[in-house]
């Protein structure tokens, strides 16, 4: 890191009032942002419903069942809105990042402009996981499972409920790596001591694939624990690049 950019100061010294302001702006145009992705989900909202919410149930072969008078209506319009939250994701985080970006020295910027963008990619592809590898595979556990003589007739509110969770669990796993590279960018975690406590940490993954699945077989439950744990092992590495890296800059 040369002197320039240690003494380059932010872009524009904001008082309490401009700083009110621009989040208000900022707060308004992601919320502009969630409601034009609600529009796009609405108008897709069959698709959305029978080729997406519904399929891994399809597939599976189970019947789900509305027990509320208004329950099909209330799940159309949550499932419009968490497809418009999804869809305007990487444009919500764009505003967050105008607004932090101000703020932040030129050598800050540099890096959280790519934290903000590959959070994002994490975060989307632990939603493709969970929906393409973990859904199904737990549908699937429910015939393996099931009792000839019991008919499995779940409610729509807690399929609904079951698919979110599953999707928002299998996001913030994925952002295993991102959290490690900030903790490290800032000195809180090392790679040595990532690598000491191994053991302890696939103790811990174990623990998570257990409360994270709510099928108690255990293959549902490596495919949780074996992601988590190859996401830390890329954890350490780039603990151990971004430790380096922060040294060299110290020492420059």
């Amino acid at each position: 890191m040369n002197s320039t950019e240690e003494i380059e100061p932010p872009e524009k010294e904001m008082n309490f009032l401009d700083h009110i302001e621009e989040l208000r702006s900022r707060a308004l145009k992601s919320v502009l942002w969630i409601l034009a992705g609600c529009a796009v989900a609405g108008y897709f909202r069959e698709w959305i419903m029978n080729e997406a919410l519904l399929k891994p149930a399809i597939d599976a072969k189970l019947t789900l069942q509305n027990l509320e008078p208004f329950g099909q209506a209330f799940l159309l319009f949550k499932v419009i809105l968490f497809s418009g939250i999804v869809l305007s994701f990487p444009f919500v985080m764009h505003q967050v990042w105008s607004f932090v970006a101000p703020g932040l020295y030129a050598h800050e910027r540099k890096w959280a402009r790519w934290v903000t963008a590959i959070t994002t990619l994490c975060f989307l592809l632990g939603v493709a996981f969970g929906y393409w590898v973990l859904i199904p595979s737990m549908m699937n556990y429910i015939n393996v499972v099931a009792n000839p003589n019991i008919e499995d007739n779940i409610s729509t509110s807690n399929y609904f409920s079951f698919f979110i969770n599953m999707l928002l669990a299998s996001g913030l796993i994925f952002e295993l790596p991102m959290v490690t590279f900030v903790l490290a960018k800032i000195g809180v975690v090392t790679s040595h001591f990532m690598a000491k406590y191994r053991r302890h940490a696939i103790v811990v993954i174990l623990i998570l694939a257990a409360l994270i699945t709510p099928t108690p077989d255990p293959i549902t439950q490596l495919m949780v624990a074996v992601p988590l744990y190859i996401l830390y092992e890329i954890s350490v590495v780039i603990a151990k690049f971004t430790t380096a890296r922060r040294a060299e800059e110290d020492d420059s």
